[in-house]
C-alpha cells in the first residue's frame, strides 16, 4: 500500500532508487579492493579485456555471460549460447557486481534496471539496440479465471483514463520521481486482502524503501487493488518462486517484470499485457 503521503515522502522515494543501487556499487568496489591474490587479479584483468571486446550480440559467443535466474534473460541467454556459458545469480545487482569484479563479461537484464545499474557503476556500458523485446504482464493460478478477468478489466480502465500512465511516469522518463500514485481516502476495502507475489531486488519496477517495497509494480498493483475495493499485501522472495508460490495459493498473483512466455503459460494464466520491455547487454567500457 502508498503510504507515502506525508511531507517528504516524494523526496525520500526520489532518492531511494540512487541510494540502493550506490550501496550495491559500494558494495562492489570493496570486494574488488580486498586482498586478492596475484592469479585471482590475472583472471580479472584477463576478463575486463575480453569484455572490452564486446560490441555487439554475437561477440557473446564463448564469453562468461550473467543473468538473474528463472528470468527470460537466462532462458534466451541459455538457449542461444548454451548453459556452460551463463552464471546464474538470484538477484540482478549480484550480475551486475561480478561484472565490475571481472567475474564475468557480460550481463545480459531488463532495460530499466540495467540504466540505473550503469548510472551508478564507472567503466559500464549498454551496449547499442536491444537483445530481445517482451511483454510484461501478471501472472495467476489456472484456476483463477474470475479474478484474472477482473484485474483485466481494471487494467482497461487505469490504461483508459491515464492511470497507468502516470504511474509509469512517475518512475521512468523525465518525470520519474514526482506524483506518485496515492490510493484514494474513500476506498471501501471491503473485498478482503489481495496478496502479490514479487522479487523486490528490480528498480524500478520493485524494491526497496526501507522495510516498504515500492515501485512501478507495486503502485500498479496497488491501484488495482483499490479499484477492486481490496487490501494490498506484498510478499518478497525469489523470483523463481513466484509461479510456485501463485499455482499453490500462497499468493493471488505475481507481478515482477513478469514476460509472457510459452512455458510460463503453461503453468499459469496471466493477464493483459501492460508494459513493454528490453533486454540489453550490460559491459565493461
Amino acid at each position: 500500500m502508498n503510504i507515502y503521503k506525508s511531507l517528504g515522502g516524494e523526496t525520500m522515494k526520489k532518492r531511494v532508487l540512487s541510494v540502493f543501487l550506490a550501496a550495491v556499487c559500494a558494495a562492489s568496489l570493496t570486494a574488488c579492493g580486498g586482498g586478492s591474490s596475484s592469479s585471482e587479479e590475472g583472471s580479472s584483468d584477463s576478463s575486463t579485456q575480453e569484455s572490452a571486446a564486446i560490441e555487439s550480440r554475437e561477440d557473446l559467443e564463448g564469453k562468461k555471460i550473467g543473468v538473474q535466474q528463472g528470468t527470460t534473460g537466462d532462458l534466451s541467454v541459455t538457449d542461444e549460447f548454451g548453459d556452460e556459458n551463463v552464471e546464474r545469480y538470484n538477484k540482478g545487482f549480484e550480475a551486475v557486481q561480478a561484472l565490475t569484479q571481472g567475474k564475468i563479461d557480460a550481463v545480459v537484464i531488463d532495460d530499466l534496471p540495467a540504466q540505473e545499474f550503469v548510472k551508478q557503476s564507472e567503466g559500464l556500458k549498454i551496449l547499442d539496440g536491444a537483445y530481445s523485446e517482451e511483454q510484461y504482464a501478471l501472472c495467476f493460478a489456472k484456476d483463477n479465471q474470475e479474478l484474472c478477468d477482473q484485474v483485466n478489466e481494471v487494467i482497461q480502465e487505469l490504461k483508459d483514463d491515464g492511470t497507468f500512465d502516470e504511474i509509469a511516469n512517475s518512475y521512468i522518463g523525465d518525470s520519474a520521481g514526482e506524483n506518485y500514485y496515492e490510493s484514494p481516502a474513500d476506498v471501501d476495502r471491503s473485498g478482503g486482502t489481495l496478496v502479490m507475489a514479487t522479487n523486490a531486488e528490480f528498480p524500478p519496477y520493485e524494491y526497496y524503501e526501507g522495510d516498504e517495497i515500492i515501485g512501478l509494480d507495486a503502485d500498479f498493483a496497488q491501484a488495482i487493488a483499490d479499484r477492486l475495493g481490496m487490501d494490498l499485501k506484498i510478499e518478497d522472495m525469489a523470483f523463481d518462486s513466484i509461479i510456485p508460490a501463485v499455482t499453490s495459493g500462497k499468493a493471488d498473483f505475481g507481478a515482477a517484470g513478469m514476460t509472457v512466455t510459452e512455458e510460463r503459460q503453461q503453468q499459469v494464466l496471466f493477464s493483459d499485457t501492460y508494459y513493454t520491455a528490453r533486454q540489453v547487454i550490460i559491459v565493461k567500457e
